[in-house]
């Protein structure tokens, strides 16, 4: 037997920080790849400390549903998962590597397949890009418009912006939107000014966040300009210095977040193949913008 564990933070102060992390593990449990699939969470229940206790198989893939490696995926996850033997070398990373790691939790008898985050997953790059059709509602969107990918930040932690330049690079590789620029809410080149960084008259904003909330929904719109007040909502797209912005709020609300999720245990070993074919047919064939999908207009929590 095999099971899928989501580990993601949630939150005590949001209560629909959880709904993007449910949605996709629904997602994934509709396909029956796995015997089992969990959710688990830093701040709410079910707590990562008691998930594995919860499992019948023998087999188990941990996936993180964060952005960046760091603090949570490279000490509370493991520490709160009890794996003894990790150590964040296994993932033999710069920052944007890591994959997986094979471990045993010794005192439950299960083998542990801890794998890297799936924000620095290359499949991340296709559902940024998503995001960006689903706020335009054009499946074609790019000439003509920028595109900026924005991250959190933070000088404290350097792997907190390169997912955000890794997957901001490979889509201007691909030549598909005339601009695209890493911004940033904590560290220059700061999401506040994104005028200033883009000459294309439509620009896509695309936040790279697991779960919409406080920095999305409240801290970024206001800092652009969209609304002088989160409370009050804002257009999509909304005009600023001569600018349309299409802001397209967090990208882990995306309905095709569970194929990186799917793919992250399948580059771990899972033989899954066929769940990752019917999770993308899913979100194809229904034009599944994800959680949150009516971004017509934003509001505030």
């Amino acid at each position: 037997m095999q099971a899928l564990v989501i580990a993601a933070h949630g939150s005590h102060l949001n209560p629909n920080a959880s709904d993007p992390t449910y949605a996709h593990a629904d997602a994934i449990r509709e396909t029956g790849a796995f015997d089992e699939v969990r959710e688990a969470f830093w701040k709410e229940e079910p707590h990562f400390r008691e998930v594995i206790r919860t499992l019948e198989s023998e087999s188990v893939f941990v996936v993180p549903l964060f952005i960046s490696e760091g603090y949570f995926t490279e000490q509370v996850i493991p520490r709160e998962l009890r794996l003894e033997e990790w150590d964040p070398a296994l993932w033999d990373s710069n920052g944007t590597d890591a994959s997986q790691a094979t471990l045993e939790a010794t005192d439950v008898g299960k083998t542990i397949h801890y794998c890297g985050p799936v924000g620095t997953h290359d499949a991340m790059t296709d559902v940024i890009v998503g995001r960006a059709e689903t706020v335009t509602d054009d499946p074609s969107v790019g000439e003509g418009f920028g595109l900026a990918v924005v991250g959190h930040g933070t000088e404290r932690n350097e792997n907190s912006a390169k997912a955000i330049e890794y997957h901001a690079g490979r889509i201007r590789e691909r030549e598909r939107f005339d601009e695209v620029n890493a911004l940033f809410m904590d560290e220059p080149p700061e999401v506040d000014d994104v005028t200033d960084y883009f000459e294309s008259e439509d620009v896509v904003v695309v936040p790279l966040f697991v779960a919409d909330g406080y920095h999305t929904q409240e801290d970024i719109p206001e800092d652009m300009g969209l609304t002088a007040d989160y409370r009050r909502g804002w257009d999509v797209p909304a005009e600023v210095d001569g600018h349309r912005i299409w802001y397209a709020g967090a990208v882990g609300t995306e309905g095709l977040m569970a194929d990186v999720i799917l793919e992250r245990a399948a580059d771990a070993g899972a033989d899954i193949d066929e769940a990752i074919a019917a999770v993308r047919a899913a979100t194809t064939a229904t034009g599944d913008g994800g959680v949150n999908s009516d971004a017509s207009t934003g509001a505030g929590d």
